[in-house]
């Protein structure tokens, strides 16, 4: 056994955690709680999350719905709709995040699915591609292409950022609903 254990906080740098810092604090503010739905990230958005302690209250659950079937298993993302525009594609990624919402507690959720690479990508979806979703409990998801560079982990960690971004997004959108 090795003396030391895997710290998921050391894969991600100071910035990466300072910005799941300021969600996880926004969402605290606000009583949100969030879910994440991961395809190509595998559950690096959940982890980034959870490496900053003293927030057990936000981070409602993860899924991470690698395969096609997860996606309809765990998300009732409908077949048929992956099979008509892809597991890549805005699409899928809305489903996802609705999905996320309607089989969780909480108030706020965030979706990926794309091609991390270094395999997979086609004219139409070339690695680097990724779909993030984000929905609102009681307000319809939507969806946002991006087209990251590089090798598999920084399509990954770029993916995380976004999917960060897009959720301290969502909270100041609460923010001009709320009138605060």
């Amino acid at each position: 056994m090795p003396d030391t254990l895997f710290d998921p906080a050391e894969s991600f740098d100071a910035a990466l955690l300072d910005q799941a810092r300021d969600v996880l604090g926004r969402c605290s503010d606000r009583k949100m709680r969030i879910a994440t739905a991961e395809s190509c990230t595998g559950g690096l958005v959940a982890a980034c999350l959870t490496s900053v302690p003293g927030y057990s209250s936000v981070t409602e659950r993860g899924f991470v719905t690698y395969s096609n079937d997860a996606k309809s298993d765990m998300l009732d993302v409908p077949a048929a709709l992956i099979e008509s525009h892809g597991a890549v594609s805005q699409p899928v990624a809305e489903a996802m995040a609705a999905g996320a919402i309607a089989r969780s507690r909480a108030d706020l959720a965030v979706s990926l699915t794309g091609v991390a690479g270094p395999t997979g990508g086609s004219a139409e979806k070339p690695v680097g591609t990724v779909w993030i979703g984000v929905c609102r409990r009681g307000q319809p998801p939507r969806a946002q292409r991006f087209l990251f560079p590089g090798s598999r982990a920084a399509v990954r960690l770029a993916s995380v950022r976004a999917a960060l971004d897009l959720l301290r997004q969502e909270t100041e959108a609460v923010d001009v609903v709320s009138g605060d």
